[in-house]
This record gives C-alpha cells, structure tokens and sequence, in this order.
C-alpha cells in the first residue's frame, strides 16, 4: 500500500479503550453509549435510545465494542462505515441506535480534542438559537385550546394540537391513562369521527388563538392515502405548519400522491431506520419537511449528508425529539439545526429537572427558542452515580401494543 497510513493504521498513541452502554430512566428509559478513550478524562457521549427495545439496544452495543476498541477515535467515518457494513444484515431500530451511540460519542471526542462544540466542526452557526414546537394536548377540546395558550404565553409560536376522547384514540392524547388509548375506547376508533373532528379543533384554535401562531398536527400514521388527502384540505383555511405523518411507513411511496394533493406541507420520517429510504423520500419529493428519529438511522454522521440533501432538494428539517431523545440526541439535533439553511423546525420537550440533574450541562428552553451548550464537544455529561439510581422501566407487552381498535375489535394498526 506504499507509505500512505489505512484508516486502520495508528498515527498517533490516542486509542478507544471501552464502548459501554449506559441505560437511565429519570423520565422514561434512555440509552445512552459511553466510548471511553486512553486520555485520562477523555471520553465521548451518544444517543443510543429505542425505548421500546432497550435491552437490545444494549446487547448490541457489546457486539460492536470489539469492532473499534484499539482504534483511533478521529476515524468517525471509516469506523461507522465498518460497523454498519459489518453485520451483512444492516439497518433496524435496534442496530442502527447501537451505532448511532458509538458515532455521537466519536463527534464529543473529536469536539472535546479540538476544544469547540460540535455545531462548529459542521461549519459553525447560521443562526443564533433554535426555535421549538411544543405539544398541547387535552382530553377535550377546550382543555387543548386552553394548553397551547399557556404554552404561547411562556413564548412559544410553534404549537401541536393533539385532542383525544371517543373516536379520536390517538397516542399523545391524554384524558387517558398513560397517555395512551383505552384498548378499545368505547365507541372505537372511528376514522370518519376523526377526519370530522379534526377540522373543527383547528377552526376553533385559529379563532381563538388567533394568527401569530403556527398550528402543527400529527396523524400518527393512522390514515389511508386518499383519507389523507381528505383531511390535508379540510385543514387548508387554517394554515397548518405541516400535517405529519399523514400515512403509515408502509404506504411511504404514496407520500408524493399525498404531498402533491395537499394544500398543507407534509412531515414524515421518524419511523424510518434506513438512510437511504430518507433519501428517496427527500428525491422522490414525498415531503416537506424531513422528520427523522436521527438515532434511528446511524447517528450524527448519515444525518448530516441527508441535511445537505435537503439544502440541494429545498426540504427542510423537523428532527423528532419528544421525550425518548436523550439530552445527547438533543444535542445532536441541535447542532444540525444551527448549522443548515435547510431548518424547519425543532421539535421540543420540556425535560424534568431530574433529567437535568442527571445530564447536567444540557440546555434549557427559553422564549420558545433553545441555544446549545458551547462548550466542547456536546458540552453535555452523565452522572453515571445518579443515573445508577433510575433503574429502566420494565413494561408488559400491552405497554407497547396497538391500544387502538374499531368497533368490530380489530386492531387500527398505526
């Protein structure tokens, strides 16, 4: 190979020592990897989180310690590229979070080396702090109306309107327990109720909140393509912000039939675990804003060649990042936001103090708006002491089933 060094050769003494999972559940159960270098204090931190499946996740995490332990830990690229290619069956939730936790960390490594936050090794900011969207929920209407005030009086301008009740079963709709649906609510899920009611919050919301407001709503996925073209122009004389996921992942190649019938910008994408079917969603132009989970498909690394993508395209970006986002994940998305033109939007939440107890150094939302840590690398830690004293949550099966049914008792699958 002549005199040149291979990606895998050594240049200087620095060497990843570790690769660990760390598993954490001050909100709801959070995984996060730890690469751990032979620096004294020089580590990296990454979002590794499919709450549903942690204990995969950090299986996972085990199998590709051996793949990159010894290596230099500036080789961001050919190493995630290795682990990716290196279990011939690629991609999935619970692969592609193992990876997506190594690569975050090497990004925090090579921030913390170089002594400046990750936005500047993407090419420095475009903008001075991130807008969010936060969610107001309710189990009626009026409790809905009253939520997003409140969230608009604290400085928000972006807010997601979610009402449950009878018909309207929808996870992130409260007045249920948990959160999540009856299984089965008494009358069903009942679809015509729903593309009826629908139109009606947001009528009753643009009256009275008024137009400095953008509105945002998610489908949940629960909708044919042509159901979604239905209520997409119910939804036009109240100018939506977008509509997201109007359909299920399995209908994605209906998503341009979709787009193009909708008068309301369409976001879809955090069920998708495959980099390239990002991408074909972006060219292929089923949506406007390019809504991803970023842990989901490999980490910072694949997320920011699909931001370019959108610049290229005029997609812009709307990270998913509601409470199964570790602070890490957060950051990540952060980073991405102040650093592209092709921003749309930042989904929010708002962390329990404990969340900050135990990642301190993560940013707080202000104004509805939220600046990242300038600190090196994420300019985020763990304490690994207090994380140790928020075990993960053990759910049922039931906890993570379909919970909504129609009335003849089968399962709506979203």
């Amino acid at each position: 190979m002549g005199d040149f060094l291979p990606p895998w050769a050594p240049r200087d003494g620095l060497r990843i020592t570790g690769v660990r999972p760390i598993v954490t559940a001050p909100d709801v159960t959070l995984v996060v990897v730890r690469v751990d270098t032979n620096e004294p204090g020089l580590y990296g931190l990454g979002c590794a989180t499919f709450t549903q499946r942690f204990e995969a996740v950090a299986a996972a995490v085990e199998h590709l310690a051996e793949l990159v332990v010894g290596r230099h830990p500036g080789d961001i690229e050919d190493m995630t590229r290795m682990v990716h290619l290196s279990g011939y069956w690629r991609n999935g939730p619970v692969l592609n979070n193992a990876l997506s936790g190594l690569d975050m960390a090497l990004w925090d490594i090579l921030g913390k080396r170089l002594g400046v936050p990750v936005y500047e090794l993407l090419g420095g900011r475009v903008r001075g702090a991130v807008p969010l969207y936060l969610h107001a929920n309710g189990a009626t209407v009026d409790d809905t109306i009253a939520h997003a005030r409140a969230l608009m009086d604290e400085g928000y301008r972006y807010i997601r309107l979610q009402t449950g009740g009878p018909g309207l079963g929808t996870y992130a709709a409260p007045g249920t327990p948990g959160g999540y649906p009856l299984a089965p609510y008494p009358d069903g899920w009942d679809v015509q109720h729903y593309l009826a009611a629908t139109p009606e919050l947001f009528a009753r919301a643009r009256a009275e909140l008024g137009t400095e407001v953008s509105l945002l709503h998610d489908v949940h996925s629960r909708l044919t393509p042509k159901q979604a073209i239905a209520l997409c122009r119910a939804l036009e004389p109240y100018r939506l912000f977008f509509v997201e996921d109007p359909v299920a992942p399995e209908h994605y190649d209906r998503l341009p039939e979709v787009r193009e019938a909708s008068p309301v910008p369409i976001a879809a994408g955090e069920q998708i675990v495959s980099v390239a079917e990002a991408a074909r969603l972006v060219t292929r132009g089923g949506v406007d804003l390019l809504r991803l989970h970023i842990s989901a498909i490999g980490g910072l690394t694949p997320a920011r060649k699909l931001t370019a993508l959108c610049e290229l395209t005029g997609t812009q970006t709307a990270w998913h990042s509601p409470a199964d986002v570790s602070p890490i994940g957060l950051a990540a998305n952060l980073a991405l936001d102040m650093t592209t033109p092709a921003f749309g939007i930042q989904e929010g939440h708002l962390y329990p103090d404990v969340v900050h107890e135990v990642f301190p150094g993560m940013p707080r939302p202000r104004d509805g708006y939220v600046e990242p840590s300038h600190e090196p690398g994420w300019g985020i830690d763990l304490d690994e002491a207090l994380a140790a004293k928020y075990p993960p949550k053990k759910y049922g099966h039931e906890r993570w089933a379909a919970h909504v049914r129609r009335p003849d008792g089968a399962i709506e699958a979203p």
